[in-house]
């Protein structure tokens, strides 16, 4: 039991985070509300009846083994799936069906799994793309660069400017993204979801094949942008000292179902999520 346990060891980055009921009023409304969320890919129930609400300014990790339903969930929140039974409520109306494009224009951004830049254009350009959802310059004045358009793009190049400077990526802002580290395009993509200035970033495996410096300094940045810029985030991740450091609350799926929900300390204690990642046998 002790050697298995490794899966859910803490390995800690000496970053202190201030706990969800601090951070939030007791009377506070959730800015995200998932209700009895079901999902169905031909006879394989992708998630069943999952229940959850987040709350301005936390940091909620979301864990599970692999095919618990972590990033099926990610894409009803964030419109690339609908469910088949459920609802979806943002700050209380309901945005169940809403396709992608209309979410994040109500201010949900996402990174994913797999780095989705484009490869052949630079760092600015990849972030600069994270504005689209801001920009309001019409076609012929956005063709002509002249009027408003060109003080819009004066606008959004230098909130994209600050965003650089923020990730620290300055000298890279004219090298092709295809060209740089997978450590480094994993902050370019973090970049292009904060261009959309939004109020939930949805990041899923954002250390996904870091090494440890590397997942070091995302966490820097995960936790600047939470305590700076008052990000909500909910964030999937399997390194369990990333999420025992980072999050202010833990939710676990299995198999499509919620089956803990808590801060850090309690989850991990959790025979359910125990057995959800080890098995009977090391429960005993």
């Amino acid at each position: 039991m002790a050697a298995q346990w490794r899966i859910l060891e803490v390995y800690p980055f000496d970053i202190e985070v201030e706990p969800a009921e601090i951070m939030r009023g007791n009377d506070d409304p959730p800015t995200l509300q998932v209700q009895e969320v079901s999902i169905t890919f031909g006879g394989l129930q992708a998630l069943h009846a999952v229940t959850l609400e987040i709350f301005a300014g936390e940091i909620v990790a979301l864990i599970g083994p692999n095919g618990a339903g972590k990033t099926t969930l990610l894409n009803a929140i964030s419109g690339v799936y609908h469910p088949a039974q459920g609802r979806i409520l943002w700050h209380g109306q309901d945005r169940t069906f809403f396709q992608p494009s209309r979410v994040a224009r109500l201010g949900i951004a996402r990174t994913f799994q797999n780095v989705a830049l484009f490869r052949g254009m630079t760092v600015l350009d990849n972030i600069m793309v994270g504005r689209h959802g801001q920009m309001r310059a019409g076609l012929l004045a956005s063709g002509l660069f002249w009027g408003p358009a060109q003080r819009e793009e004066i606008r959004h190049r230098a909130a994209v400017e600050r965003i650089i400077d923020f990730l620290e990526i300055n000298h890279l802002r004219k090298v092709p993204a295809g060209t740089l580290p997978y450590g480094l395009q994993k902050r370019v993509e973090l970049g292009r979801a904060l261009a959309a200035e939004p109020q939930l970033l949805l990041l899923d495996e954002p250390m996904a094949g870091m090494n440890l410096e590397e997942k070091e300094d995302m966490a820097r940045f995960i936790l600047d942008v939470n305590d700076e810029w008052g990000t909500t985030m909910m964030l999937i991740e399997h390194d369990m000292g990333v999420v025992m450091d980072l999050s202010h609350r833990v939710i676990v799926l299995d198999h499509g179902e919620k089956i803990a929900e808590g801060s850090p300390e309690h989850v991990r204690t959790n025979t359910a999520v125990v057995r959800a990642y080890l098995g009977e046998t090391a429960e005993r």
